[in-house]
């Protein structure tokens, strides 16, 4: 399938809604000005000015309109000799498999791993979408982001909410541990979407050495240890990492703004005095049974919560 985006002004948009009248679409993605299906391509234009085009037609039916601001990347071998325990010469060019969690520094919400698959021929397309690291990006961009390239790129989410993960973290399990069983799932879940292809390499974020990450999945079915590398900062070496990264942000806010409503008030991010506050207040305002639902339990903040309590009733 091609992908193709055009920047357009909003009353270029107009004119190719009124185009596409009669092959409109009912359901649109938020932040899209419209959607429609012809035979060879899904057109989705958004407020942004983009408009993205999905399908084998996708070139052509672009062409109506303007020139191409995504081309296809010139073809990269995969084939290169790699010395055991480096990453793939030109790994940013070739179709991988990333993964990358968010929320294991938080004191409330879940973990959130996703695992996606970027073929080489759709990096053009999702450097337009403004696909880079998470951490570069705000919560607000995050999301808009991530509301297009879900429908663009194959991947899987792995949520951990708080009361399993306080009840594996009590029974002797580490966080690396649970981690490395997520991002296995993950990346099984996305081979299965996208098989019978095969990605040329799967990359994941670094959180342990290799050989523990296979240690703690050694009881799991698990990908063939010969096709995996492990970096820090992976999300500047591929966007596949890049788009896991903002896909599983995504999946982490919202999970936060659900928590919120269930709190009646803002749920904070991070574990620093803040969340001491919130989880006082929640305590407070709810009872101490609440927090297992809602914070992981062994960060310091839980104690230091329960002062504050201590502190507010005396």
């Amino acid at each position: 399938m091609g992908n193709v985006v055009l920047n357009l002004s909003l009353s270029e948009i107009n004119k190719m809604k009124s185009y596409y009248d009669g092959k409109l679409l009912d359901k649109t993605p938020p932040g899209s000005v419209f959607a429609a299906k012809t035979a060879g391509s899904t057109i989705t234009a958004y407020k942004s000015g983009k408009v993205l085009f999905q399908g084998n037609g996708s070139e052509a039916e672009a062409s109506r309109w303007g020139e191409a601001a995504v081309k296809a990347p010139a073809k990269t071998s995969a084939k290169s000799k790699v010395p055991k325990g480096d990453l793939p010469d030109g790994i940013g060019q070739l179709s991988v498999i990333g993964s990358d969690e968010v929320g294991t520094g938080d004191f409330f919400g879940p973990i959130t791993v996703v695992a996606a698959y970027v073929r080489k021929e759709d990096i053009p397309l999702l450097k337009e979408l403004g696909v880079r690291d998470s951490k570069d990006l705000n919560d607000e961009k995050i999301i808009s982001i991530a509301k297009i390239i879900k429908d663009v790129v194959p991947f899987s989410l792995m949520t951990l909410k708080n009361e399993k993960y306080n009840q594996l973290q009590q029974s002797g399990m580490s966080q690396g541990k649970m981690k490395a069983i997520l991002h296995n799932q993950a990346i099984l879940n996305v081979m299965e979407k996208i098989a019978p292809v095969k990605p040329e390499a799967i990359l994941i974020d670094q959180f342990v050495q290799g050989s523990t990450y296979f240690q703690h999945v050694k009881n799991q079915k698990a990908v063939a240890k010969e096709n995996v590398y492990f970096s820090t900062k992976a999300e500047g070496i591929h966007l596949a990492v890049a788009a896991a990264s903002i896909l599983a942000r995504y999946a982490f806010v919202q999970y936060i703004d659900k928590l919120s409503e269930s709190a009646g008030f803002k749920i904070p991010k991070g574990a620093g005095a803040q969340v001491d506050e919130a989880a006082a207040k929640l305590i407070l305002k709810k009872g101490q049974e609440v927090l297992p639902k809602f914070v992981k339990l062994h960060f310091a903040n839980t104690e230091k919560a329960m002062k504050l309590v201590g502190k507010k009733r005396g």
